[in-house]
C-alpha cells in the first residue's frame, strides 16, 4: 500500500507539473498597423505569425489596425503586463512607444520592424525589399509604352524612398528614358486615397502603376484603366488579373520561427536584423503570363546575381534627381546610407518631402 501511495503522489506531481508546462507556453505578440484581410503589410506579417503558431509550445496573439503614437503605446504595454515573452510590433510609427514599454519590462523581448533603435532586450529587423523592388522595376521598364510609371507612396521616409530609387533603377536598366512619377498618400492604409493618388497618375499618361501601400487599390485602378499593374507585400493578381505583372513580396515567416527558437533558447541578441533575396525573407511572385519569356529569364538571371551577392543596386556612377553626383564608379552605398536615405535617383519625378 506504502508503494501505491507513493506511486499515486508521484503521478500526481508529474501531472501537476504537466498541467504547469501546459499553461506556460511561450507567448508571442503582434501589432499590426493595418487590417490583416486586405493582402498587404499586415497580411505578410500576418502569415508570419501563422507560421510560428505551428511551433509546439508556442501561442501567438495580434492587434490590427493599431494607430501609430499613444494606441500603439498602449497595445504594446497591455500585451507586455499580460507576459507576453516575445512582442513584434511592425510599423515604423511603432518603434519609440516600443523603445517605452521595453525600458519597463526588462524580461521581455520586444522586436520592432523597419526602425532603427535598439535596447537590452530590444532589436530592429527588415528586409532588403530593395532588391525586389529593383526586379520588379525592370519588369514595368520592359513593359512600359509611355515611359511614364506611377508610383503610389505612403511616407517619405528612407524605407520607402529607398525602395521607389531601386524600383527607378530597375526601370532605367530596361529602358533609359523611362521616368517614375511619385504621389504621397501620407497614410499607410486608406485604399480611397489611394485609389485617387493612383488616378491622378493615369491622368498623366502612366501606363504601369505601382505602389507602397497596404491595400489593392492601387492594382484595381490599373485594371478599371486597362493598364499594367505591379503589386506589393503579396502576390496581388487576384484583385487584378488583367493587369498584374508581378509583385515584391514578404515572406516572414522563416524569420519570425526564427526569433522565437533564438528566444526560447537564450541565444537571441538585441541587434538590428537586415536580411534580403538569399534569405528569402523578400522574393518576386510569379510574373504574368503577359511578360515576356525574355523578360522574364533576364530578371530570373539579375535575381540570382544579386542574390548571389555579385551585383549591388547602388553602386556607381549613380546621380540624384537634380543631376548631382552621388556615387563614381567604383563606389557603392553602405547600409548606413541607406538606412538613413533621404534623396531620389535620377529618373523620379517627385518630392522627398
Amino acid at each position: 500500500m506504502k508503494k501505491l501511495a507513493v506511486c499515486l503522489v508521484s503521478l500526481m506531481i508529474l501531472s501537476a507539473g504537466l498541467a504547469m508546462a501546459a499553461s506556460q507556453d511561450f507567448q508571442v505578440g503582434f501589432v499590426y498597423v493595418s487590417p490583416v484581410g486586405n493582402a498587404g503589410w499586415s497580411w505578410a506579417h500576418d502569415q508570419g505569425r501563422l507560421a510560428v503558431a505551428k511551433m509546439p509550445g508556442v501561442k501567438t496573439a495580434y492587434v490590427e489596425a493599431v494607430a501609430e503614437g499613444q494606441d500603439a503605446e498602449r497595445v504594446i504595454l497591455n500585451m507586455a503586463r499580460k507576459g507576453y515573452n516575445l512582442i513584434f510590433t511592425t510599423s515604423y510609427g511603432y518603434m519609440d512607444p516600443t523603445l517605452k514599454v521595453a525600458r519597463k519590462f526588462p524580461h521581455t523581448v520586444f522586436m520592432h520592424c523597419s526602425g532603427f533603435k535598439t535596447a537590452k532586450n530590444m532589436g530592429n529587423y527588415f528586409g532588403r525589399m530593395y532588391q525586389a523592388r529593383y526586379l520588379t522595376g525592370m519588369v514595368a521598364g520592359a513593359m512600359t509604352k509611355s515611359r511614364i510609371i506611377g508610383y503610389v507612396a505612403a511616407f517619405p521616409i528612407p524605407e520607402v524612398i529607398r525602395g521607389i530609387n531601386a524600383f527607378t533603377l530597375g526601370v532605367q536598366r530596361m529602358n533609359p528614358a523611362a521616368q517614375v512619377r511619385v504621389v504621397w498618400t501620407k497614410t499607410w492604409y486608406d485604399p480611397a486615397t489611394e485609389k485617387e493618388a493612383a488616378k491622378s497618375l493615369l491622368d498623366v499618361g502612366a501606363d504601369v502603376l505601382t505602389q507602397h501601400q497596404d491595400s489593392p487599390a492601387v492594382q484595381e485602378a490599373a485594371q478599371e484603366k486597362g493598364v499594367y499593374s505591379i503589386g506589393y507585400n503579396s502576390d496581388m493578381s487576384k484583385f487584378a488579373p488583367q493587369a498584374h505583372l508581378v509583385a515584391a513580396v514578404w515572406h516572414w515567416g522563416p524569420f519570425y520561427r526564427e526569433m522565437v527558437t533564438q528566444v526560447r533558447r537564450g541565444t537571441w541578441k538585441p541587434k538590428a536584423y537586415w536580411y534580403g533575396l538569399k534569405k528569402g525573407i523578400v522574393d518576386i511572385s510569379p510574373m504574368a503570363k503577359t511578360v515576356p519569356a525574355a523578360v522574364q529569364q533576364k530578371v530570373m538571371a539579375v535575381r540570382q546575381a544579386i542574390s548571389d551577392g555579385k551585383l549591388k543596386i547602388f553602386a556607381g556612377p549613380l546621380s540624384d534627381q537634380a543631376g548631382k553626383v552621388r556615387l563614381t564608379a567604383g563606389q557603392a552605398l553602405t547600409d548606413k546610407q541607406l538606412l538613413g536615405m533621404t534623396w531620389f535617383v535620377k529618373g523620379v519625378v517627385g518630392s522627398t518631402q
